[in-house]
């Protein structure tokens, strides 16, 4: 399989307070007809942390079945605690993803060195491919550049990272350490036009849930070197980007999904459906960006 393009951090739909297994396929059948390039389901878009360990589960062994080998599927299996981490990811192993997005653990506050042994762990305990993924805005500790390149070069199956820093000084400084054959994946849509211009494959995005072949097309554009048709659908769905964060993601996307038809806006405590200003927000943005009259 090969990890590049729009690959969106898919939303797990809920009915009556549980999973809605008819509603997340139907969600990614439309996202290969779109053109996604690939799927994450169960990463923070997915509300993994408000997911039960057999919630989580299910939703990765859905997502290998729906998508049936036609696009990768880069299970989240991440965790603060390095068994349980261990646990998700030989599970995602065994339901059949293609590989594994291992957040950086979060609230423990670990060291580098309490993060490479994290990491280590991870990757020893199974041969699925491990993407690192750094997102100190929700996890507070951020893997430095020698860390991630420790690990990469210590651990063959650790192949990429979805980098959510929105720092562009990162994706070339981590190539220039690493290697061109690290694969580096943009974790944050707004700055995504840089981060391919830096040396970037792709993006793990909010955006591609409600925008899945907007933002096919863009990274298509910024993978063969037109940057200005690039920039043209940037600029188209920038302040769709900008509405998704106005409140806590998922809870603008997934009302966004919602106009769309394609689930129910319900989301799990402590998070809530946006408010009336963000509503319109999303709303005026996706009627901007085209996906609605």
């Amino acid at each position: 399989m090969t990890f590049k393009g729009s690959i969106p951090a898919l939303i797990t739909p809920f009915k009556d307070g549980k999973v809605d297994e008819t509603a997340f396929r139907k969600l990614i059948e439309w996202h290969i007809r779109e053109g996604s390039d690939g799927v994450v389901p169960v990463g923070t878009t997915g509300e993994s942390p408000t997911l039960s360990h057999d919630e989580h589960k299910q939703v990765v062994e859905i997502a290998v079945d729906a998508v049936a080998g036609r696009i990768p599927v880069i299970a989240g299996t991440g965790s603060n605690s390095t068994d349980e981490a261990i646990d998700l990811t030989r599970h995602a192993e065994a339901a059949g993803a293609d590989a594994a997005l291992v957040v950086v653990p979060y609230y423990n506050k670990p060291t580098q060195d309490g993060l490479y042994g994290h990491f280590k762990a991870v990757a020893d305990a199974v041969k699925l491919p491990i993407f690192i993924y750094n997102v100190p805005g929700r996890t507070v500790t951020n893997i430095s550049l020698e860390t991630i390149d420790k690990l990469a070069r210590n651990c063959a199956n650790v192949v990429g990272i979805k980098d959510a820093t929105a720092d562009l000084t990162r994706p070339s400084r981590q190539r220039l350490m690493t290697g061109e054959d690290f694969i580096q994946l943009s974790g944050e849509d707004g700055t995504a036009l840089a981060f391919n211009a830096h040396g970037g494959r792709g993006c793990i995005s909010v955006t591609a849930n409600v925008a899945p072949r907007l933002c096919a097309e863009f990274q298509a554009a910024t993978l063969c070197g037109d940057f200005a048709k690039a920039l043209a659908l940037q600029d188209r769905l920038m302040p769709l980007h900008t509405a998704l964060f106005v409140e806590t993601s998922p809870g603008p996307v997934k009302y966004a999904a919602s106009l769309l038809d394609l689930c129910a806006p319900d989301i799990r405590l402590p998070l809530v459906l946006p408010g009336e200003a963000t509503k319109k927000q999303v709303r005026d943005a996706m009627v901007y960006a085209g996906l609605l009259n």
